[in-house]
């Protein structure tokens, strides 16, 4: 997925391009509103994020012209700015989306794929998969059934939901905050350290018994499956 960022502040450059890049997005700057209504233009990006604060065009501008111009990517615009005419004013000129900053990147994150599923970016959607496979580890999502070999492993329905999440993007580190939004809907951690917990128990019916330990965890960022 192609994101074209357009932001002239570079700490926010840095924040959020590290951040997308680690989620295996291919990231774009433009610096200027000019030089992001021409890539823009160009339609080859998945999501553009806008700044409202830009040094010759600013945000509004620069999406007038690009849905003028019939480009219809999606546009999550960011602001410092936070009252209701302001977000009304963005609206109107075009985003699909508004954010006030500081905003947490796990928010930009959701804003993002919620922002690729209501428009179908990207391409054609691909069907749900039914079964799910990393070595002999086999999770069926029409059954709720999971496998390892030909040993059937009982789960609990949040545990199924994890393993399903790590089992989805074999071989990538989730963060402990990206497996809360997924799983159990939360941006932040209530209950303080539940993700370690679930993550034990799992580990603990899936590859204690096992020679191959797929459940890895990576220290400092979170975990993941792989057979490896």
């Amino acid at each position: 997925m192609r994101v074209l960022l357009v932001e002239d502040d570079e700490r926010i450059v840095n924040f959020v391009q590290r951040g997308l890049k680690a989620e295996g997005y291919a990231v774009e700057v433009a610096r200027s509103g000019l030089e992001a209504v021409a890539l823009g233009a160009e339609g080859k990006f998945q999501v553009i994020i806008l700044d409202l604060g830009l040094p010759d065009l600013n945000g509004r501008q620069v999406c007038e012209r690009l849905r003028n111009g019939g480009i219809h990517t999606p546009i999550l615009m960011l602001t410092a700015r936070d009252t209701v005419q302001d977000k009304v004013t963005g609206l109107r000129s075009g985003a699909d989306d508004y954010m006030t900053k500081p905003f947490a990147f796990e928010e930009l994150l959701a804003r993002i794929e919620v922002l690729m599923r209501r428009r179908g970016a990207g391409g054609e959607t691909k069907p749900e998969t039914k079964e799910l496979q990393i070595a002999d580890l086999i999770l069926n999502g029409e059954t709720h059934e999971v496998r390892r070999g030909d040993t059937l492993i009982e789960l609990t329905p949040k545990e199924f939901s994890l393993l399903e999440c790590l089992m989805r993007t074999p071989g990538k580190v989730l963060s402990r905050t990206r497996i809360l939004e997924q799983v159990w809907g939360y941006s932040s951690d209530p209950l303080t350290n539940v993700v370690d917990v679930y993550i034990r128990q799992l580990r603990r019916k899936i590859d204690d018994d096992y020679e191959l330990k797929l459940l890895k965890t990576v220290r400092g960022f979170g975990y993941k499956l792989d057979a490896s």
